[in-house]
């Protein structure tokens, strides 16, 4: 009996051992050598990336097409490899990694569409080693010759979009909920959500765009000429949209040739208004001594197509109104980041510079400009605010000036980063262009949103350019206590000492006490508890939300702090919670730190709009 068992267990162990043998071998080869020859073909295509990436930096059209298609050789060979291991994607992880493989496909395809479509017209962006065709031709026939062929670059578009769709569809499939949070050190989960996060950012940002960006030929002229508002707004004087509506132009643009038709001070276009109706309830009870409504004071809504709507009204009454097809609002950092990368530039026989002036502790430009618009004088001042109209159109022209290569890439990542951050706002009568600029966050709109919302707006209602110097710190507080609570706190400090404010004297008063009216934007049905430092409070429902409403002052070497606390209506919940934070246009340096149940989520620079989820 003894010997059978011993035969017995001796045949199980010989049998368990043969398994492993079995499993080990096809372990081996099924899994191990796959790993390793798939890892080894992903470092040759991470390396040949790395060397894609720098020859990208090069502007180099003809090398750049020789990169992509030794990457897209090297990614074939990967995908070879990778495809060893598809038959186990019954496993969860696997079919993550065959999704990620054949998205990166989709992507590849995308990127050499592009490639095909640019390199014809690679001289004209300055991505040809060597040409100079483009370089030689005026500042006029590049523009024109650019917009000439703007469609046929943009032909592959469509191609393009529907990869980039299809690439998403297999990004998103991934659930980065299946992974631990670490392995060792490395962050595992967080990094492939992030990845997910911001790949579908992209590619929304990608499809939201398309419209636009295939309306660039049509919108720079090219079948019939397109007329332009340029509205500058003060943001060193703050108001709803960004600033104090300090003047405009007119421009016109057929077949990318662009002609300034007027610039003026915004003065010259209310004094062309014969009869001004009454200033509405926000002027009347924030703003000091001003009992009619004008176009300087008319972007009062903290959304922007609103104040368009209000700017309308009063613009329709003007004798110096055109038929425009679109509005572009430009800030001050706009004429710093410009001059900032073309260097100094001469306008009407002023210079300007993005250098700091010790007199104001600011960009040159802006002392120099309020000094010749503001400080009075005991003289007539020809084209007073209409110097920036002037300002902008040789800037402009000098970009054009330069070799593509030089500085047109620097400027294009420079205003889109302007347009991200709400220092450019657009608006179109076209309604599908509008709807464009919408998504993609360029058109100043209030946004309507599900979760927790928060938009604090001030204007400075006094004529100084306090904004210059007062610093903002908002402190956003969410804490799950039954109803959802929350604290919203907003510190004002102006460290410097005031300007001679004396007109008689001559004096240019930039820095004397901020009148601030300000009104805290939060989800509909949300209930106040208390609203403290503020006066002149009301409470009340706009553009979908509830709004706190408030005024106080800010003394030159004084501080002040405004605090908000209120309850969140019952649909917004710990189980449900998220907040978008947005950003009021104009704002430059705003800190922003925001807590939820305790827990730090942001600390930083206000730049973007900012959302928060649990």
């Amino acid at each position: 009996m003894r010997i059978r068992k011993a035969k017995f267990i001796k045949k199980i162990v010989i049998f368990l051992l043969s398994l492993l043998i079995v499993v080990g071998v096809v372990g081996y080869f099924a899994l191990y050598l796959p790993y390793t020859r798939i890892r080894a073909k992903g470092m040759i295509l991470v390396a040949s990336a790395k060397e894609m990436k720098s020859v990208f930096s090069q502007n180099n059209i003809d090398l750049l097409n020789d990169k992509y298609v030794d990457f897209t050789k090297k990614y074939k060979d990967f995908e070879t490899e990778a495809e060893t291991v598809y038959w186990l994607a019954f496993i969860p992880h696997v079919k993550d990694f065959k999704s990620g493989v054949e998205a990166g496909n989709y992507l590849i395809d995308a990127g050499r569409e592009s490639l095909t479509a640019i390199t014809p017209y690679a001289d004209l962006i300055g991505f040809k080693k060597g040409s100079t065709s483009f370089v030689e031709r005026s500042a006029e026939d590049r523009l024109q010759t650019a917009v000439a062929t703007l469609d046929k670059v943009l032909s592959k578009i469509d191609r393009v979009s529907e990869d980039i769709k299809q690439a998403e569809a297999r990004i998103q499939s991934i659930d980065p909920k299946r992974y631990p949070e670490k392995i060792g050190t490395y962050e595992v989960r967080g990094t492939i959500q992030k990845m997910t996060e911001e790949f579908h950012g992209i590619s929304s940002l990608f499809v939201d765009a398309k419209p636009l960006l295939k309306n660039l030929p049509v919108m720079l002229g090219k079948d019939k000429e397109k007329t332009y508002l340029l509205l500058f707004q003060n943001d060193k004087e703050r108001r709803a949209t960004g600033g104090f509506l300090t003047a405009y132009a007119v421009f016109k643009i057929k077949d990318g040739k662009i002609h300034i038709d007027r610039s003026a001070d915004i003065y010259s276009l209310d004094n062309s208004i014969s009869v001004h109706p009454p200033a509405p309830r926000e002027i009347l009870t924030f703003h000091k001594g001003v009992t009619q409504f004008y176009i300087r004071d008319s972007n009062l809504s903290p959304d922007f197509p609103k104040s368009i709507e209000l700017f309308n009204s009063l613009y329709q009454k003007s004798g110096e109104k055109v038929n425009y097809d679109g509005i572009v609002a430009l800030d001050s950092k706009i004429l710093v980041d410009m001059l900032t990368i073309f260097g100094d530039t001469e306008a009407d026989g002023v210079r300007f510079s993005s250098k700091i002036d010790k007199r104001c502790d600011c960009p040159q430009v802006l002392y120099q400009l309020f000094d010749m618009v503001d400080r009075p004088v005991g003289y007539i001042r020809e084209n007073r605010k209409g110097i920036l109209g002037e300002l902008m159109y040789q800037l402009f022209y000098k970009a054009l000036g330069f070799s593509p290569s030089r500085y047109w890439g620097t400027l294009a990542q420079t205003m889109f980063k302007n347009l991200d951050e709400k220092h450019i706002l657009l608006y179109f009568k076209d309604p599908d262009l509008q709807q464009s600029v919408e998504k993609l966050n360029y058109a100043g709109r209030i946004k309507e949103y599900k979760g927790d919302y928060l938009h604090i707006n001030n204007v400075n209602f006094a004529g100084a350019k306090s904004n210059l110097f007062v610093s903002e710190r908002i402190n956003s507080v969410t804490t799950f206590e039954g109803n959802v609570k929350r604290d919203v706190r907003i510190e004002f400090r102006n460290p410097y000492p005031p300007s001679d404010c004396n007109l008689e004297r001559g004096g240019l008063c930039l820095n004397a006490t901020l009148r601030n009216w300000i009104r805290v934007y939060v989800p509909q049905g949300s209930k106040l508890i208390e609203f403290k430092g503020v006066s002149k409070q009301s409470t009340y429902d706009e553009l979908g939300k509830t709004v706190f409403e408030g005024f106080l002052t800010v003394d030159p070497m004084g501080k002040a702090d405004a605090s908000v606390r209120y309850t969140l209506p019952s649909t917004i919940t710990k189980d449900n919670y998220s907040l978008l934070i947005q950003k009021q246009a104009g704002t430059d340096g705003q800190q922003l730190k925001v807590q939820v149940d305790g827990a730090k989520k942001f600390d930083g620079i206000f730049a973007i709009d900012k959302e928060i989820r649990m």
